[in-house]
């Protein structure tokens, strides 16, 4: 049986899986930026541009759900590296697609690797990581977003402006064949978590994994992402054709609000730490009601107008991962924690994939290219964070109940 690294050594573990997290969320991030481009180049409407969002997230949503019966059944270390691999070539298929159709296959097989990379890559923290220092851990990873916004993001519409749209996707292949070489050589093996896993009978943990207490963390999860996803893919095309701004400007932009995901991940994971999960993401799903409001229904702005309200939107909605996911994974034993967590994500993605394409559905593209109905969807953002807080209320709410009831 392997051994857990030793303290020394869990910041370098950390380090990769941020890495890894780093060109998953590069990868899924630069399409957005990129979308008024991709509306011209290949003459689609927003609805087209939102299934091109939706079906990299949607094909994560469908291989968690498939995930959820066998990810916990291997070494983790050698699933990551598989599921990675995959990544790899998918996203390099992304730089060779011939068209819109192409593009669309590529994201597909992309996004059907990335969700279980991201469940493995949470089962490892919440299996080497104490409870204690867990929500730091996560932060610590988590902050990969903010990196993807201040240097991915940026980097990669700078590299799209000098070689074309198909760069940056190449540019992230190679990034990612680093990291997976620094996985193969410095992850451990971690393969703890099959005793208990072997110990346990095929009959029971399907059982265990889908009680109603276990399933009310999925719902919370999808909840949490829908309401962000409903405004997230189309911020860029609202900048230019609502707020008046140059595509020269969303690098700023994205770079203003990378750094704000960046800085706000490590204290969002120490407030975790110290006030517990439920109470810090109860805070920021009662924080960013403000910036779903304003930034949808802003009017032609200044530049640092527009940043300082993006910068409050990625900063609190970004945020909101640490907490819901510390709250999740610490719900879980062991032995079921991947396949739970796999089902988790299924729930994320497909929240985030049903929330670009719902959004695609109620607004539409001006003649001017201004886009219509994004007020409407600010409200609808603002009434499923509400429903997210009941579902985090009654959560919190039974796991008290169950703490207080005698043996």
């Amino acid at each position: 049986m392997t051994d857990t690294p030793p303290p020394g050594r869990e910041r370098w573990v950390l380090l990769l899986l941020a890495a890894v997290q780093f060109t998953h969320m590069m990868d899924f991030m630069i399409v957005m930026p990129l979308g008024p481009e991709f509306m011209r180049l290949f003459g689609i409407s927003a609805a087209g541009f939102g299934v091109l969002v939706s079906a990299y997230t949607l094909a994560s949503a469908v291989m968690g759900l498939f995930g959820g019966l066998w990810l916990d059944r291997f070494d983790r270390k050698r699933t990551l590296l598989a599921l990675y691999a995959g990544f790899i070539a998918a996203t390099l298929m992304c730089g060779a697609a011939d068209g819109y159709l192409g593009l669309l296959a590529a994201r597909t097989v992309a996004g059907a690797c990335a969700g279980l990379m991201s469940a493995v890559i949470q089962a490892i923290i919440g299996d080497l990581i104490p409870v204690e220092r867990r929500g730091r851990a996560i932060g610590t990873v988590m902050a990969s977003y903010g990196l993807s916004a201040v240097a991915g993001v940026p980097s990669g519409l700078w590299l799209a402006s000098l070689w074309g749209w198909r760069s940056p996707f190449w540019a992230i292949g190679a990034l990612a064949a680093g990291a997976w070489l620094g996985l193969l050589v410095l992850l451990p093996a971690i393969d703890r978590h099959l005793t208990s896993t072997r110990e346990a009978s095929g009959a029971t943990v399907p059982a265990s994994l889908w009680t109603p207490q276990l399933a009310m963390g999925w719902v919370l999860t999808f909840a949490v992402v829908f309401s962000g996803f409903l405004l997230i893919p189309y911020l860029s095309p609202f900048m230019v054709g609502n707020l008046g701004l140059r595509m020269s400007d969303l690098s700023w932009i994205y770079l203003c609000g990378g750094a704000a995901s960046l800085l706000s991940a490590r204290g969002i994971g120490r407030l975790v730490d110290r006030h517990g999960p439920a109470r810090v993401l109860g805070a920021l799903l009662i924080g960013t009601t403000v910036p779903y409001l304003v930034f949808s229904h802003l009017s032609a702005s200044p530049l640092p107008v527009v940043a300082g309200v993006f910068v409050l939107f990625m900063g609190l909605t970004s945020g909101r991962v640490i907490p819901t996911v510390a709250l999740v994974a610490s719900r879980v034993p062991p032995a079921l924690r991947g396949r739970y967590l796999a089902v988790n994500m299924a729930a994320s993605d497909g929240a985030s994939g049903l929330g670009a394409w719902v959004s695609g559905l109620l607004i539409s593209v001006a003649p001017g290219g201004a886009l219509v109905g994004f007020g409407l969807v600010g409200w609808i953002a603002v009434g499923v964070t509400g429903c997210a807080l009941f579902i985090l209320w009654t959560l919190t709410r039974r796991a008290v109940a169950l703490t207080a009831a005698p043996a």
